[in-house]
């Protein structure tokens, strides 16, 4: 076999990627994974400033899900702390730990307009309207700011958009499933950590991961994907596969095959469906510890900033010795769509003034704006398109083609998990 004759190729390294790639490798797949990048992690990675390990993206790791599964399957270390409690939410000025009570104690400890909305939601499993927003759906039962306030920002942490942008049913059916409260942790490397241990496996398995190199076109002949241009260090490779898999997302999947191999109807619907949110996060440390949530600290009146992670509870090692290292989180408005940067930005920081005594004295080290062709998610939940496409051995993976009510990496590792299984069950590639 031609070292440039592969049975998969990836395109891009993200945390959709790379959970494909060690699946497929881990069966024995002879897979390439191509990433633009010089590092692994896509949307979900870690860069370092002065000394402190900056997560790009996915703040969080989901403990006992199908990201940790996907790990053990394939035989990967997963070195990931807990937090616990996952997340303190601030209500009335207390830090109030409701990760053990889940959401009838949340509801307990807002108002006593908390208690319509879980019998609403336990009657109704959701509106039928799909049209119809959480925050719309919140406002039917409350007026009060305070509970507006933390559907919005749970919305914010889990989805990346805010209660107006979200799909009440989507949210209803995430939280009455069980999902809300899920065991949350911190790699001690940064994200990236996690992902390097799935390239690990790929490479072990006979796999290759190329990084700083960028799919150009996928070829096509008749309906089928027969390999890929990439170029990589200044030269253009040509690469034979049996089947692809794409990261990148189905807008930027449809430009490297050409709208010309789709049908019209599916070239439609990937630019119909092309809704990219925003997010801002400020990197901040201090000397001092500035708050005593281990994980996550979330708010019930804040204007844009939707939780702090306090990363140096659990991983010091991701900050110098005698530094704190923080993230502060916020969901622009609109979350979809254009929106200013600037003002959305001074209202995060006047935010983290407010509710963080201290924050003025710390040290930012870098405010990061992710939005349209880099955004938090690449899709609003209730929104994304089929994993599979009109070509019978191309797939997408990643957050723009999530599970029904899913999302942030753990909807990631779901795609992954079901594609792999599709190929397999397909009998595409040379699989030992």
């Amino acid at each position: 076999m031609s070292e440039n004759t592969w049975d998969a190729v990836v395109v891009g390294a993200g945390a959709g990627g790379l959970c494909a790639a060690a699946r497929l490798s881990h069966l024995g797949y002879r897979t390439l994974v191509v990433e633009r990048l010089d590092r692994v992690g896509g949307r979900a990675s870690t860069e370092e400033i002065d000394g402190f390990k900056i997560n790009t993206g996915a703040v969080v790791v989901e403990l006992g899900g199908i990201t940790e599964q996907t790990f053990a399957e394939v035989g990967a270390k997963f070195e990931v702390r807990p937090a616990d409690p996952p997340i303190l939410y601030r209500i009335n000025g207390r830090d109030v730990d409701i990760s053990s009570g889940g959401w009838g104690l949340l509801v307990q400890q807002l108002t006593r307009h908390g208690a319509k909305l879980l019998a609403a939601a336990r009657d109704d499993g959701g509106p039928t309207e799909r049209e119809l927003s959480t925050a719309d759906w919140v406002r039917r039962y409350t007026k009060n700011d305070a509970v507006q306030g933390i559907f919005r920002n749970m919305c914010g942490s889990i989805f990346a958009v805010g209660s107006e942008e979200l799909p009440a049913r989507v949210f209803l059916t995430y939280i009455t499933r069980g999902s809300a409260f899920k065991r949350l942790g911190f790699c001690p490397e940064g994200t990236i950590g996690i992902w390097k241990s799935l390239a690990d496996v790929v490479e072990r398995n006979g796999g290759e991961v190329w990084l700083g190199s960028e799919v150009q076109r996928l070829h096509v002949e008749g309906d089928r994907v027969t390999g890929a241009r990439i170029r990589r260090g200044g030269e253009t490779v040509e690469v034979a596969c049996a089947f692809a898999v794409s990261d990148i997302g189905p807008s930027a999947t449809l430009d490297l095959v050409g709208p010309e191999h789709f049908p019209a109807d599916y070239v439609g619907a990937v630019l119909q469906r092309d809704l990219p949110c925003g997010m801002i996060s400020v990197n901040f440390a201090s000397r001092e510890p500035l708050i005593t949530a281990p994980g996550l600290l979330s708010f019930a009146r804040t204007r844009r900033l939707c939780y702090v992670a306090n990363f140096s509870a659990t991983c010091p090692e991701m900050a110098p010795a005698g530094w704190h290292l923080y993230v502060g989180t916020g969901v622009p408005k609109p979350a979809v769509g254009d929106f200013d940067s600037e003002a959305d930005t001074a209202l995060v920081l006047q935010d983290l003034r407010e509710e963080i005594p201290g924050f003025d004295r710390a040290r930012i080290l870098s405010i990061a704006v992710t939005r349209d062709d880099w955004p938090p998610q690449r899709a609003v939940a209730g929104y994304d398109l089929p994993h599979d496409t009109p070509l019978p051995n191309l797939w997408n993976v990643g957050d723009a083609v999530k599970e029904y009510a899913n999302g942030g990496t753990t909807a990631c590792a779901e795609t992954a998990k079901l594609v792999v299984e599709e190929i397999r069950a397909g009998g595409f590639g040379r699989s030992t």
